[in-house]
């Protein structure tokens, strides 16, 4: 899996590819990276290098603009759901620090309870008269 999502961020695909994919004008990308929307990799020399995710981005602000958004909603649909995963991942971590804690006490506890007969001191059960 590692090595897919190392390919996923490869900058690979020159802008004429990338439009072609993604079944846009090359100057459609250009207005994005402009507008903040999309930021691919440049080489030495300048030129634009997309990756698969920024073929998965530029799908998915198509997918919001086609829905009627302008571009600046696009930004905030973006920029929210951005946020919403971050919020997910931190959720899921306290989740899973959670459920360590809840090993932990349980385990705790276990060493903490003495079965009465090894306890220091012994309980007896005396009967209790009724008056």
């Amino acid at each position: 899996m590692t090595g897919n999502r190392q390919d996923a961020h490869r900058a690979v695909y020159v802008i004429s590819v990338a439009a072609e994919l993604a079944g846009v004008h090359p100057q459609t990308l250009r207005n994005y990276e402009r507008g903040g929307l999309l930021d691919p990799s440049r080489t030495a020399g300048g030129s634009r290098r997309f990756s698969e995710q920024d073929l998965d981005r530029l799908r998915r602000i198509q997918e919001l603009t086609s829905e009627g958004l302008n571009l600046e909603g696009v930004r905030r649909v973006l920029a929210l759901e951005r946020e919403v995963e971050v919020l997910r991942q931190e959720l899921r971590a306290r989740e899973e620090q959670h459920r360590q804690d809840i090993v932990e006490i349980s385990r705790s506890h276990r060493r903490e309870i003495v079965p009465l007969n090894q306890s220091p001191a012994i309980f007896r059960v005396t009967k209790r008269t009724t008056f």
